[in-house]
C-alpha cells in the first residue's frame, strides 16, 4: 500500500495595472477637487438602542443602566437602579455628517455603534438623539430602526453576517439647524485638491485659464488654486462654479506599487520604470511520501498479531533557476511579461519587486499592505 501527499503552494493571482498619465483621458475637475468652504459637518450623539431580543448590555456595564434610569425619570418612572436589567437595551455612540447648505428639515444618514457588551443590534430601535457639532450645539436628531448585520444560532452551529453590533440607520436624522457655507471670498473663490500634487496643482490653473481668461488661475500650492471670479459672473456665482466643474484636466499620480500578501493582489500605478535587472527565480518542489508495510506473525506463534508499519520518505526538488533581464526603458507591462515568463505566483511577484526596490532599481513606491 502506498500513499502520496504532494506539498503545492497555490495562490490566487490578480494583477491590476494601472495605465500611464499620459494615456488617461482628462477628468472634471469637481472629481478631483472641491470648493474651500463646501465641507461636510461631522456630528456625535449618545443614545440608546432599545427591543433588542436579549442581546444588549449585561448589568456589568453601568452606564448603561444609569442612561435607562434617567430617560424614565423623565416619564415620571423612578426605577430602582439595582433591579434595571438592560438586556434588551444597548448604549450606543451615533455619528452622522450633514452636508453645506443643508436646511432645517433635510435628512441624512447616521452610524450607530455599540458602546458597551452588547452581542448584537439586531432588530434595535434607536431612541431620538441629539448629534452636536465640535461647538457643542445640536444640528440634528436621530431616530429609528437599525439595519445591521445577523447572527443565526442553533444547536452546535452560529452563523454571523456583516458586523452585528454596529449598524445604519438610513435617513435617520433630521437636521434642526442650516448649515452654510462660505463659497467665495470678495471676487475670489479657491479649490482644494483631494489628493495634493504639484503637476495637478498646476494643470488645473493652466485649464481654467485658458477657458475663462489668461491669469484668472493659479496655483498657490500642492493642493489650492486661487480662481478670480469675471466681473460678468459676479451675480450668477453658481453658473460660474458650475462651469469650472465641468473643465477636464490630466491629473498626475505618483508612481506606486501597492501589495497584498493577505490576498495576493498587485496594483501598479503608471509610470512605474524599471532600471537595468536581472531577476532569477527558482522554484523548490517537495514531496512526501508514506509506505504501509504490513507484518504478520509466524505460523503458529503463540501470542502474534498483525502489524502495519508506516514508511516515510520526502524528497525536494529545487529547478535551476533561470535569469530574465529587466530594465532600461522598462514599463509596468515589461515587467508583468518578465513575471509571468518565469512563472512567478503573487508571493514569489511580492518578493521579486521587494527585491527590485531594495536594489535601488524600482523607480515607484513599494507599499506593503
Amino acid at each position: 500500500m502506498r500513499r502520496a501527499i504532494a506539498i503545492a503552494s497555490f495562490l490566487s493571482m490578480a494583477v491590476v495595472m494601472i495605465p500611464d498619465s499620459h494615456a488617461v483621458s482628462g477628468v472634471r475637475i469637481k472629481d478631483i477637487a472641491r470648493f474651500v468652504g463646501v465641507e461636510e459637518m461631522e456630528v456625535v450623539g449618545y443614545g440608546l438602542v432599545v427591543g433588542l431580543n436579549g442581546t444588549g448590555d449585561t448589568r456589568g456595564v453601568g452606564f448603561t443602566a444609569q442612561t435607562l434610569s434617567n430617560m424614565l425619570k423623565v416619564f415620571g418612572i423612578n426605577p430602582n437602579g439595582s433591579t434595571i436589567s438592560p438586556r434588551n437595551t444597548s448604549a450606543v455612540m451615533v455619528t452622522a455628517r450633514i452636508p453645506s447648505f443643508s436646511k432645517v428639515g433635510d435628512r441624512v444618514d447616521v452610524y450607530v455603534s455599540s458602546l458597551g457588551d452588547a452581542r448584537s443590534l439586531q432588530g434595535g430601535v434607536l431612541l431620538p438623539t441629539p448629534l452636536i457639532g465640535a461647538d457643542g450645539k445640536v444640528y440634528a436628531i436621530a431616530q429609528g430602526s437599525v439595519s445591521t448585520g445577523y447572527i443565526v444560532e442553533g444547536v452546535g452551529a452560529r452563523v454571523q453576517r456583516g458586523h452585528p453590533t454596529s449598524g445604519r440607520i438610513p435617513l435617520g436624522a433630521r437636521v434642526e439647524v442650516e448649515i452654510k457655507g462660505e463659497i467665495s471670498k470678495e471676487d475670489t473663490v479657491r479649490l482644494s485638491l483631494r489628493s495634493p500634487d504639484f503637476t495637478t496643482a498646476s494643470r488645473v490653473a493652466d485649464a481654467i485659464s485658458s477657458k475663462i481668461g489668461e491669469g484668472s488661475a493659479r496655483a498657490l500650492d500642492a493642493s489650492t488654486v486661487e480662481v478670480k471670479i469675471p466681473p460678468s459672473s459676479l451675480k450668477d456665482v453658481v453658473g460660474f462654479l458650475a462651469s469650472i466643474e465641468s473643465i477636464e484636466v490630466e491629473p498626475d499620480t505618483k508612481a506606486r506599487v501597492v501589495v497584498s500578501e493577505r490576498t495576493g493582489t498587485v496594483v501598479l500605478g503608471g509610470g512605474v520604470r524599471i532600471l537595468p535587472v536581472a531577476i532569477a527565480h527558482g522554484g523548490l518542489s517537495i514531496e512526501v511520501t508514506t509506505e504501509f508495510e504490513v507484518s504478520q506473525p509466524l505460523p503458529l506463534a503463540p501470542s502474534g498479531e498483525t502489524l502495519i508499519i508506516p514508511t516515510t520518505r520526502l524528497t525536494a526538488e529545487e529547478r535551476p533557476a533561470r535569469f530574465r533581464k529587466v530594465g532600461g526603458e522598462s514599463t509596468v507591462e515589461d515587467l508583468i511579461k518578465a513575471l509571468n515568463a518565469i512563472g512567478a505566483t503573487p508571493r514569489d511577484i511580492i518578493s521579486i519587486l521587494q527585491a527590485i526596490k531594495e536594489a535601488g532599481a524600482l523607480q515607484a513606491e513599494l507599499e506593503v499592505i
